[in-house]
C-alpha cells in the first residue's frame, strides 16, 4: 500500500525542507505549498491524506486554510505547525478539524508518530462515513419499499406480507433489484393519479 500523501504548507523554506527531508526518509510521498491559498489550490487538486499547515504565513493564515480545507467535505488530516504553544491557538485550530498540532521546530521524533496518529484516525473516519453512508442508503431503500407496499395494499386490498411477496417475485421474475420494483410502482401510481 502506498504511503500517506503529505501536503506541506509552510513559507519559512528551510523549515519546510527539513520537513520533506524527513518525510522522504520515512518513504512519505509529498509536495508542498508555502502559502494559505496555495494549500488550499493543493488541496483540492491532489486531495492529500494530511496536511501539515503552517499558522503563520502571508496572504492567508493556517487557520483560515485549515477553516476552508476543512469544510469543503474532504477527508483530510489536519496538523497545524506553530511556532507558540497557546491554548487559544489550539481550541481554534480544533474548531477548524485539525486533528493535531506541532510545535517548531519539528524535529523526527514528534513529527512521524503525529502523522501516524493522524492518517489512523483519518482511516476510522473513512471507514465510519462509508458505513453511515451505507446505513442511509439502506433506510432510504427501505422507505421506497415500504411506499410501494403501501401503493400495493391499498390498490389491491392485499396485507403488508402478500405486497412484500409480490414484490419479491416481480424482482426475481424481471431480474430486478426490488428496489427497482419498488420505483417503477411508485413512478407508474404518479403517472396514473
Amino acid at each position: 500500500m502506498n504511503k500517506p500523501l503529505i501536503l506541506v504548507v509552510e513559507d519559512d523554506i528551510p523549515v519546510r525542507n527539513l520537513i520533506t527531508i524527513t518525510l522522504k526518509t520515512h518513504g512519505y510521498r509529498y509536495l508542498t505549498a508555502g502559502t494559505g491559498d496555495g494549500a488550499v489550490v493543493e488541496a483540492s487538486s491532489h486531495n492529500p491524506d494530511v496536511v501539515l499547515l503552517d499558522v503563520k504565513m502571508p496572504v492567508m493564515d493556517g487557520l483560515t486554510a485549515a477553516k476552508i480545507i476543512g469544510g469543503a467535505g474532504n477527508d483530510i488530516a489536519i496538523i497545524m505547525l506553530t511556532a507558540y504553544n497557546d491554548k487559544q491557538f489550539v481550541d481554534k485550530a480544533g474548531e477548524f478539524g485539525a486533528l493535531g498540532y506541532l510545535v517548531k521546530p519539528v524535529d523526527e521524533k514528534s513529527l512521524t508518530p503525529t502523522i501516524e496518529i493522524a492518517v489512523k484516525r483519518l482511516k476510522e473516519f473513512r471507514e465510519l462515513k462509508k458505513t453511515v453512508e451505507g446505513q442511509e442508503k439502506k433506510l432510504e431503500e427501505r422507505k421506497i419499499i415500504e411506499k410501494a407496499k403501501g401503493i400495493l395494499i391499498q390498490n389491491n386490498s392485499i396485507s403488508e406480507d402478500e405486497a412484500y411477496k409480490y414484490l419479491r417475485t416481480i424482482s426475481m421474475n424481471k431480474r430486478k433489484t426490488i428496489v427497482e420494483v419498488a420505483k417503477i410502482i411508485i413512478e407508474t401510481e404518479s403517472i396514473l393519479h
